[in-house]
């Protein structure tokens, strides 16, 4: 079994170790090291992580920044973004310089490994919490977008089928299930979405299925 090799980037020590405890205890995950911002480039290219965990908001250099260094190196890692639902505001640069996600800094122990394999397959993670209410608040207001909407009217109509899904946070398989497809052909046709949208990746994608009117509004405190 490969091992993935992970950093974590966050300028609180106790987070660092907490998850370097989770991600560690998984026999195929090894975290090779743990930072704060003013570091992470250095380390990244001295440990060659396949996946770093990064803290949004950090106050030596603020992940933001530290996302467009890494991003810019020869071989970027994976790089998901560690945030709270107060962090809105900073959700549009990081999927502008390239996010391949966003992970709530008290995500299940589980799920946290999950996504660290799903981002070292070339995946990307966009929980359904994170899908609804940071990058639903980042695109309310106004109605549907015109470019975005024009965009959408590019794709077919079981594109769209899986874009809105996609918008809603749905992992590959569960869109499979949802639209009776295997897992092949939704991974197909989110590469042509992704082509055609000209977005880098299904977080991008999420954005402008919200933007196009394509994710029904959820429902807020109804207890």
């Amino acid at each position: 079994m490969a091992t993935t090799r992970v950093l974590i980037v966050d300028d609180e020590i106790l987070v660092r170790s907490g998850l370097s405890l989770i991600v560690g205890s998984a026999p195929d995950l090894e975290v090779v090291g743990d930072c704060s911002g003013g570091r992470a480039e250095e380390e990244v290219q001295r440990l060659r992580p396949h996946v770093v965990l990064l803290d949004i908001r950090m106050p030596d250099l603020d992940g933001i920044s530290v996302l467009r260094r890494l991003r810019a190196l020869p071989e970027p890692p994976a790089v998901a973004m560690l945030t709270t639902f107060d962090t809105d505001e900073y959700i549009g640069t990081a999927l502008k310089a390239g996010a391949a996600g966003f992970l709530l800094k008290d995500t299940a122990p589980e799920q946290l490994v999950h996504a660290v394999r799903v981002l070292a397959a070339g995946g990307n993670i966009l929980s359904p919490t994170v899908t609804r209410t940071v990058i639903g608040g980042y695109v309310d207001g106004g109605g549907p977008d015109a470019g975005a909407t024009a965009l959408a009217r590019t794709l077919t109509g079981r594109e769209l089928d899986v874009l809105a899904l996609l918008g809603e946070g749905l992992s590959n398989a569960e869109i499979a299930d949802r639209l009776f497809l295997g897992t092949g052909t939704v991974k197909d046709h989110i590469s042509a979405i992704l082509g055609k949208l000209g977005t880098v990746n299904r977080v991008q994608a999420a954005v402008v299925a919200h933007r196009a009117g394509l994710v029904k509004p959820q429902p807020r405190g109804n207890g």
